[in-house]
Order: C-alpha cells, then structure tokens, then sequence
C-alpha cells in the first residue's frame, strides 16, 4: 500500500478527487456562507467577481468579505493542508517558525445567471501558443520530479460536473488533435467529466489540459453550484530560486490578492499557522522584480 496514494494518482493522471472532504454538517454551513457571499455579489454589494454573467466570487478572505472567517477556517483547515502537503511533499514542522506553506488565493465558484459560460482548453502556465518543445520543457520545469511548487483545488458544496480534463496530459506536450481542436470543443479525445459530489474535492496538476464549462442558474432560484477554489504554495521553492518566486508571485498577486494581504486587519484570529502562511505571502510580494506591490 502507497503512503501517498494521492500523490501518486496526480502523477500518473494529473488529477485526484478526495471524497468527503467535509462532513455534513460543514457542508451545509459553508452552503450558507457562499450563498450569502454569492447574494451579496449578484445585488452588487460586493465588487470582486468573474465576469461573464458572474460566476466566481473572488476574496473570500478579504477582511470585508462577511463570513470571511468561517471561509479561512475551511481554507486552512488540517483535513485540506494535509493533502496540500502530501501533492508538494513536505511535511509541515508546526513547533518551529519554518512554515513551509504560503496562503494564495481562495475564491468561489458558481453558476451564472442569465446563459452558460464555458471557458476554453488550457494549461495554466503554458500558452497555446507553445511549441510541442516549448511544452515539454515548461512542464518539466514547473513541477519537477512529478511534484509542484503550488496545489489548487474545487471543493464542491452542490453537486459539480463543471472540470473537464484530459487525464495524463499534463506531462506531454499536446497532441496533433489538441492542438488543432477548436478552442471550446465539446468532444476532446479521451476527455474526462470530473464528478464531485457535495464535499468531494478535486485537486489538480494546474498544466494538465483542462477547462471549464458553466450551466447557469434557473431564475430566481437556488443556487447550483456553489464550488470553493483555492491554491496553495510551497515556501521552499520560491527561496530557492529567484526567477520561480517573481513568476508564481506575479501569478497570485495578479489576482488582486496583494492589495490587501498585508493590512492589520487581514490577520484570521485562527492561531499561528495562518498569520505563518499569511507572512509567507507578504514576503513572497515584496521581493525585487515581482511587478506587484502590497500597496495596490
């Protein structure tokens, strides 16, 4: 038996979905919270969404989010961090101030309004532009040895069949069929429908070839998909190397994270290790180069 069976399931297929994740209890309570937070965003009374008949809810965390709180306690909880740190193989010291984790983003994910909205097949960190040998040495690069520097996941609260991948693409370069295939097709060859059920999470190689495809909501009614989105970083790979810190601080501090991660009163009040994972953040956005500032 592995000691890191979803470790090695994300090396071979580039994806692996964690089942109840949350207990029935916190599922219907963040159900609440993200209904509430994705309310508040559809009346116009929160500025920090994904457009295209909204369907992400962005800073979750933020200090003026409500319920910000209740989201950073599902965000750093040890049920999540711990196959965070079985993906970036380290295993966290907590008696010392060596924190190996960074705080990145945590945003919501939710049905649009009005019409579907897909997004288009992608990598990432890869531009479709890329040669086939521009591929393979990008996605060597960025997770070596089969490991990755950062793990994101979709944790569902509703039932989500919204991630379509391409199991095992996420250590070759694409196909000759992927490469000429038509940005939004429905039919990929040997594409695959990830099916969560409320709970389940599903933690993925951010290069494998994937997207997204969106069914909106019925009018007035309630909410069909309500999907937690975040990412984590590992410390050890940015501090020891300098180009690999500026280019996953761009990519996070990009996301607006930055203008307010530094502020007194973004502190959680949840104990050392997310003001830990919080400092790794600020740290990481004020080295020379980033192109960010904490300030805005």
């Amino acid at each position: 038996m592995s000691t890191t069976p979803n470790l090695d399931a994300l090396q071979r297929d580039g994806f692996v979905v964690v089942r109840n994740l949350l207990t029935p209890t916190e599922i219907t309570h963040y159900r609440t919270i993200a209904t509430e937070a994705t309310t508040k965003t559809r009346t116009g009374s929160w500025p920090h969404f994904r457009t295209g008949g909204i369907w992400g809810v962005q800073h979750l965390m933020h200090p003026s989010m409500p319920g910000r709180e209740a989201f950073a306690k599902c965000y750093f909880s040890p049920t999540i961090l711990a196959v965070a740190e079985e993906l970036m193989g380290v295993n966290a010291d907590t008696t010392t101030d060596n924190e190996p984790l960074v705080m990145e983003l945590f945003n919501l994910l939710v049905a649009p309004e009005t019409k579907d909205f897909e997004l288009r097949w992608h990598r990432d960190d890869v531009a479709e532009t890329a040669t086939a040998e521009e591929e393979i040495s990008q996605l060597a690069a960025k997770s070596p040895g089969g490991r990755q520097s950062h793990a994101q996941y979709n944790l569902a609260l509703c039932r989500d069949a919204s991630l379509i991948v391409v199991p095992g693409s996420h250590r070759r370069a694409r196909t000759d069929a992927e490469r000429n295939a038509d940005p939004y097709e429905p039919h990929m060859p040997n594409q695959l429908i990830v099916e969560l059920q409320p709970g389940d999470a599903v933690f993925y190689d951010s290069n494998i070839l994937h997207r997204g495809t969106y069914k909106h909501k019925p009018a007035s009614g309630e909410e069909t998909r309500l999907t937690l989105h975040g990412s984590l970083g590992l410390k050890s790979a940015d501090a020891d190397d300098a180009e690999k810190k500026k280019v996953r601080a761009t990519a996070v501090l990009q996301h607006g994270v930055g203008a307010w991660v530094h502020r007194e009163d973004a502190a959680f009040g949840l104990g050392e290790r997310p003001e830990k994972m919080r400092a790794n953040l600020v740290a990481m956005g004020t080295g020379e180069g980033v192109g960010f500032s904490l300030q805005g």
